[in-house]
C-alpha cells in the first residue's frame, strides 16, 4: 500500500466514524468546541498509530475519544467552578427551515436533551462515560470495562449509580413532537405579546427556569423555581426590549425556541413538558454558545 493510499484509507475510516465520535464527545463535554478539539486530538493519534494491528478501527477510535473526553472533562469541571452563574451545555440547534445533514442526524440521535446533559453534570467523568456508553450507545459491560480500564462489576455499579441520579430528574412522561411543538407555539405567541394569564396557564406550578449568560450578558445566578416569577420575567422582557420574535427550532433533538431581540439572536431555549405543561426551561444566553447558530 502506497503512502497516499494508506492516507486515503485512514481518512475514510475516520470520516465514517466521525459522527459517532462527535456524538460521544459532545455528550461527554457539552460544548461543540471541546468536542471538536477532542476529535482533532484523536485524529492526530489515529495517524500516529499502526492501524494494521487494530482489530476494529471504530472501536479504537471510540476508546480514544472517550478517554480524551474524560481527561478534558476533569479539567473543564475545575474551570466551571469559577463560571459566572449556572453553566448550561452549548445547544445543538437545527433550524426547522433547514434540512438536517446525515452527520447532524447522527449527532442528534438518542437522548441529548438539555435536561439530561444538565443532570449529567452532577456525575463524575467516568460515571458519565459509563452511563452514556451503556444507556445511549448501547455498549455491553465487557466493552465498557475495556474502554475504562475497570472490571465489569465496577462498571455495572457506576451505571447503576448514575442511572439512579438521572432518573430522579428526567421527565416522567414522553411527549410527542407534535404536542411539544403545539405547546411551544402557544407559549411563544403569549410570550411575544406579554399575555400574562396565557403564559402562566402553560407553566406547571413547580416549573423552574435555569439561565446561562456566562458573565457576558445579564442572566440569573440562581434557579428560578416559581411559576409566577417566570411569568413575570417573560412579561417584563416584552416591556423592556419591545421588538421580540421567536423562531421554532430543534434544540438538542427536541422542539425548542430561538428568541430574537431587534432581529439579533438573544437566546436558545429548551423545554421539558409533562402533563401538558412546561416544567422546566433552560435558557442559553451566553453569546459564545450561540455563535454557531445560523437561521
Amino acid at each position: 500500500m502506497t503512502p497516499s493510499t494508506r492516507t486515503d484509507t485512514e481518512d475514510t475510516a475516520f470520516t465514517a466514524a466521525r459522527p459517532r465520535l462527535f456524538a460521544i464527545a459532545y455528550r461527554m463535554l457539552g460544548t461543540r468546541a471541546d468536542a471538536e478539539d477532542v476529535l482533532q486530538d484523536a485524529w492526530m493519534r489515529w495517524h500516529q498509530t499502526d492501524q494494521s494491528a487494530l482489530q476494529s478501527a471504530e472501536a479504537w477510535l471510540v476508546t480514544v475519544v472517550t478517554r480524551l473526553s474524560i481527561d478534558r472533562l476533569r479539567a473543564a469541571k475545575a474551570e466551571r467552578e469559577t463560571y459566572v452563574g449556572w453553566w448550561l451545555p452549548e445547544p445543538l440547534v437545527e433550524v426547522e427551515s433547514n434540512a438536517p445533514t446525515p452527520e447532524s442526524a447522527v449527532e442528534l440521535a438518542g437522548d441529548l436533551s438539555m435536561a439530561l446533559l444538565w443532570v449529567l453534570e452532577r456525575l463524575s467523568p467516568e460515571e458519565r462515560a459509563a452511563f452514556l456508553m451503556r444507556q445511549v450507545f448501547d455498549q455491553d459491560y465487557a466493552e465498557i470495562a475495556a474502554l475504562l480500564g475497570k472490571s465489569e462489576a465496577a462498571c455495572r455499579q457506576m451505571v447503576h449509580r448514575a442511572s439512579d441520579r438521572v432518573q430522579q430528574d428526567r421527565p416522567r412522561f414522553d411527549v410527542s413532537d407534535d404536542a411539544h411543538r403545539d405547546l411551544l407555539e402557544r407559549f411563544a405567541e403569549a410570550s411575544r405579546s406579554g399575555q400574562r394569564d396565557a403564559i402562566r396557564a402553560l407553566l406547571a406550578d413547580d416549573a423552574h427556569l435555569v439561565g446561562d449568560g456566562g458573565g457576558k450578558v445579564p442572566s440569573f445566578t440562581r434557579i428560578i423555581q416559581d411559576a409566577e416569577q417566570i411569568t413575570k420575567i417573560y412579561c417584563e422582557l416584552v416591556r423592556a426590549m419591545g421588538n421580540i420574535r421567536y423562531q421554532h427550532a430543534r434544540v438538542n433533538g427536541a422542539p425548542g425556541l430561538l428568541r430574537y431581540v431587534d432581529d439579533k439572536l438573544e437566546s436558545a431555549q429548551s423545554f421539558v413538558i409533562e402533563n401538558g405543561r412546561i416544567v422546566a426551561i433552560y435558557v442559553v444566553r451566553n453569546p459564545d454558545k450561540l455563535a454557531h447558530i445560523t437561521a
